[in-house]
């Protein structure tokens, strides 16, 4: 199981420790939910199928990273994780982020239909904590976000497996083997590049 103690032991030994502690935080701003924003995530009227087609149109995948107010680890995520450049860099060039309230009460138009608030969706997918992500699939079916997902993302995790994760959706590697595994194999090689600030493809 990849834990912070795990990912932090195994990147001692590899000598790049520096890469999975916080870095410099950012100051982001904060909407009037109280929720961290980011001026180059899409604005959306949460047609899920839609914005899965105007992705697919752009080359990119959609993904929807459910937070509330006062989550001190949605904070980390907005003025940590997505402040590196590299990290922020792969998101803009392979995804759309798409920001869903917990407690909100906007409706969500499910794949399969159903049309819920935020608050009841999160519910139906069965959101118990944040930031929770869900990587959506490259097309649109009729079946619920929390069956079609290509990944979910309960939690937050260290900088390098936190970008693992998106490459491992953009790269469709769920197809091929499961996530743990796929972040053993590239989170040394990812910590090493958001150290470095040099951009992956």
């Amino acid at each position: 199981m990849l834990t912070r103690r795990t990912l932090l032991r195994s990147a001692l030994a590899a000598g790049i420790a520096p890469a999975l502690l916080p870095g410099p935080a950012r100051a982001t701003k904060l909407n009037d939910d109280g929720l961290h924003v980011e001026d180059w995530w899409l604005e959306s009227f949460l047609d899920l199928k839609q914005d899965i087609e105007d992705a697919a149109a752009k080359g990119k995948r959609v993904v929807l990273s459910f937070e509330q107010r006062g989550c001190i680890y949605c904070a980390e995520m907005h003025e940590k994780h997505l402040a590196s450049p590299v990290i922020s860099g792969y998101i803009r060039k392979h995804f759309e982020m798409i920001q869903v309230n917990l407690f909100g009460g906007r409706e969500i138009t499910d794949l399969d239909g159903k049309v819920l608030p935020e608050k009841d969706m999160a519910r139906k997918w069965a959101v118990t904590t944040t930031p929770t992500l869900f990587f959506l699939p490259p097309a649109a079916g009729a079946v619920s976000v929390k069956d079609a997902a290509s990944a979910r993302m309960r939690g937050l995790l260290p900088p390098p497996t936190f970008l693992a994760m998106f490459r491992y959706v953009a790269e469709r590697a769920y197809e091929k083997g499961e996530f743990p595994a796929y972040a053993r194999q590239h989170e040394a090689e990812l910590a090493k590049a958001i150290a470095a600030g040099t951009p992956i493809n």
